[in-house]
């Protein structure tokens, strides 16, 4: 994971270099005072010499003028590696979620990616600039005044460094509970932003059914669960740190105490001039170590985002079972062979399957929710993927498998009950079917999904802003744009996946002619629920628990009396019931 991480530093190398000679050169700044303090003290005081002292002190202005210049050079560009890093990981992260497949969205919440792709990245982002920088200054610093402090007094120097190593052992110690802990804290945090987006996303669900006291009480469930993980994390962090603390102030007790009694013993010549330089010497030695300890925290929260980063690009992605061939110049020719699907190990959705549609037939696929009809659907255009010897699907008499998923999914419209639409204008949501498309193409295809003369009504026009997922909009204004996105991409296939389902008789009806237009002359599946939709289909297939029962044509499923004779009549039964009522 460290290689990984590295890696991205390689397209900012020259500004890095640039950076960490700035941070080197500050430490070796910072190591200027007390080497003055040591001379002042030792002679230029002493003899008098107010030139020397005069020039010391205007010389320990200009460099500390120099390292504040060198400090804005650190913080500016180091900052700038850290969110070009950042950027490249994000982009890296979305370019990756776009070729993860369905099943990886089945098991995965949207508030928990978002989280990586933003505090998580965010904490990576901040290490990167502020973990070289701060690893560098501390290290010189700290090994600068060892040396300058085993030169002045070797006995007193060798006694700081012989407490270093409880202050490593102690760091080592609570490392691993911490970073746990830490990994807690990320995967809590992305808990409460899913649940935060999941209230959200279903705020109109909440007030209809006046649930505002449940989904508070199971938005406090996880903020509880977060506040104890916290709890735990500040705990090992108040350990560590008082600890760690606690050493670094050892310091201060042994050059107070040893150094006062090198003095008083007046051994090896200690005099009080090294005296004070040990005690500024020592505190320019305890900030980087503390600058080290704090830097632990930070170093844990950027390791968990990041392995959290490395999870999902490390996914298997859809262009791994990408085929080879270019779909394209299709007639339309559709086949099921046998098909068998599970989406969990031992849970048939679909148990040997098989159709054939010639180009322009429809088929109708029927039954009660749940018996695998939109399984059916999703299969075609590779949202899932078949095992070994599950079958084959073809098109044109070759196997799905073959074919490039993207040459495959621009040959197949989807249409289906619940309709996505994209924040912006009515243009920019039809134009996504043809992002190439012209001004009157677009017009052409919302002409034929009955859906021009409304947008000309508006004052904004194409330009009206349907607010997030068309919250602005009716369901059959909604479902005409999805439509007249189909238009525009003219694929020569096509799945209507109960695109009327959801929507009154009387906008069905309308709804329903554009959706005859948009089937004309293609090889079409629809998914349907109101029979009185699919009458003109070539092929009806009655779909119950994963199997085919029946299959034949409205006139013919009506004479064997079955399962689609029981569905007609309970349709319309119910229908006269609406009608009297």
């Amino acid at each position: 994971m460290f290689k990984k991480f590295i890696a991205y530093y390689r397209p900012h190398k020259k500004i890095f270099v640039l950076d960490m000679t700035a941070a080197f050169l500050i430490a070796v700044i910072g190591m200027g005072y007390p080497v003055l303090t040591r001379y002042m003290l030792s002679d230029w005081i002493p003899n008098k010499n107010i030139n020397l002292i005069i020039a010391g002190g205007c010389s320990l202005l200009g460099i500390y003028i120099v390292r504040a210049l060198l400090r804005y050079f650190v913080q500016y560009y180091g900052h700038i590696i850290g969110v070009r890093m950042q950027a490249t990981m994000r982009s890296e992260l979305f370019n990756k979620l776009q070729k993860l497949p369905f099943s990886y969205y089945d098991n995965h919440e949207t508030g928990t990616i978002l989280s990586t792709m933003t505090n998580d990245l965010f904490e990576v982002s901040e290490l990167a600039h502020h973990g070289p920088e701060n690893i560098l200054v501390a290290s010189f610093t700290i090994l600068g005044s060892i040396i300058y402090l085993l030169t002045i007094n070797w006995i007193l120097g060798l006694i700081l460094v012989a407490v270093v190593p409880i202050l490593i052992f102690v760091t080592y110690h609570f490392r691993k509970q911490f970073a746990r802990n830490m990994r807690k804290t990320r995967a809590t945090v992305a808990l409460l932003n899913a649940r935060v987006a999941h209230s959200i996303a279903g705020i109109k669900v909440t007030k209809a059914f006046t649930n505002q006291e449940l989904e508070e009480k199971k938005f406090e469930e996880i903020n509880e669960e977060f506040v104890k993980v916290r709890t735990q994390v500040f705990s090992s962090m108040g350990r560590f740190f008082s600890i760690s603390q606690f050493v670094t102030d050892l310091f201060n007790v042994i050059v107070i105490l040893f150094g006062g009694v090198l003095l008083y013993l007046e051994f090896d010549q200690f005099k009080v001039a090294d005296y004070s330089t040990f005690v500024v010497s020592v505190s320019l030695f305890i900030t980087p170590v503390n600058q080290l300890t704090m830097f632990l925290e930070q170093l844990e929260m950027a390791a968990s985002g990041f392995e959290r980063f490395i999870q999902v690009t490390e996914e298997m992605e859809e262009t791994i079972h990408n085929g080879a061939v270019t779909l394209e110049g299709i007639d339309g020719e559709l086949e099921f062979s046998h098909v068998t699907f599970s989406y969990r190990d031992n849970e048939k959705v679909l148990d040997d399957i098989s159709f054939k549609l010639k180009k322009g037939q429809i088929l109708a696929l029927v039954g009660p929710s749940g018996g695998g009809k939109t399984s059916i659907c999703h299969l075609i255009p590779r949202f899932y993927f078949l095992d070994k010897n599950s079958g084959d699907i073809l098109i044109d008499n070759k196997n799905i498998n073959q074919y490039t998923l993207e040459s495959l999914r621009k040959n197949i419209g989807i249409v289906q009950q619940e309709v996505y639409l994209f924040a912006g204008t009515i243009k920019d949501n039809i134009r996504y079917g043809k992002p190439d498309a012209t001004d009157e193409e677009i017009k052409e295809a919302a002409i034929r999904a009955d859906i021009y003369n409304y947008i000309k009504s508006l004052p904004d026009g194409w330009n009206t802003d349907i607010g997030e997922r068309g919250s602005k909009l009716s369901g059959g204004q909604k479902q005409r744009i999805a439509i007249a996105r189909i238009f525009l991409k003219n694929p020569p296939l096509l799945i209507l996946d109960e695109a009327t389902s959801a929507l009154d008789n009387a906008t069905e009806m309308i709804i329903q002619q554009a959706l005859n237009e948009l089937a004309s002359g293609r090889t079409c599946i629809i998914v349907a629920h109101r029979l009185s939709t699919i009458k003109r289909a070539n092929v009806i297939a009655v779909v119950e628990n994963g199997k085919i029962k029946e299959m034949g044509t409205h006139e013919e499923l009506l004479a064997r009396n079955g399962s689609y004779r029981i569905l007609h009549d309970l349709q319309f039964r119910l229908e006269n019931h609406r009608i009297k009522n």
